[in-house]
């Protein structure tokens, strides 16, 4: 597969069987891969109205709140305000979770790995850095412009790529830019990522 550069506004949007929210499904894979057999996924959810999250065996998830007021997440192992943007929380895919929303609209930045598959790191940046060579992953503007490669990336836009490895110099272009980062490795690479899987 080749690199793909994305923008937020151009996502196609889902709404929820239950009308809680919508997604924006940023990349799944393997292609063709639904929700019971990828191995990473990346979303991005408005939520609209509490309730319970799916439940996904043998999933590790993160979550991170990009805009709005948040949500207060809670099971028998947690309870989390995810109120801070850009923050990101891990949690396990089995976990019962039920989701209170804090005030109006909450707009979440979603990864999700099966753990049998790989791992990933979901790490935020605000200054320059170069990225260990991955085969997977993706890089995303939260905020101002980054210089990522030979390239320039503006708020909302990003790259993916899978089965491409790639080594990345990124770099913000304004004050007060941030940057996600995902990289994605399977299970035969997992040492690789010491100490930062989720």
């Amino acid at each position: 597969m080749s690199l793909q550069r994305f923008s937020r506004s151009a996502l196609a949007v889902t709404p929820w069987k239950n009308g809680g929210g919508t997604t924006q499904e940023v990349i799944c894979f393997p292609p063709g891969a639904g929700l019971d057999d990828f191995d990473w996924r990346v979303s991005i959810a408005t939520i609209a109205m509490g309730g319970p999250f799916s439940v996904f065996p043998g999933v590790d998830r993160t979550i991170m709140l990009l805009e709005g007021d948040g949500v207060r997440l809670q099971s028998t192992d947690f309870d989390h305000l995810l109120d801070a943007p850009h923050q990101p929380f891990a949690f396990d895919g089995e976990a019962a979770v039920e989701c209170h929303l804090l005030g109006g609209l909450s707009t979440d930045f979603n990864l999700m790995v099966r753990r049998a598959r790989g791992q990933a790191t979901l790490r935020v940046l605000s200054e320059m850095a170069v990225l260990d060579r991955s085969a997977h992953g993706l890089l995303m503007t939260l905020d101002g412009q980054w210089r990522v490669g030979g390239g320039t990336l503006k708020q909302g836009q990003g790259v993916w790529w899978a089965d491409e490895p790639h080594t990345w110099t990124v770099k913000p272009g304004s004050r007060g830019a941030r940057l996600v980062v995902v990289q994605w490795r399977p299970a035969d690479a997992v040492p690789a990522l010491d100490d930062l899987h989720i």
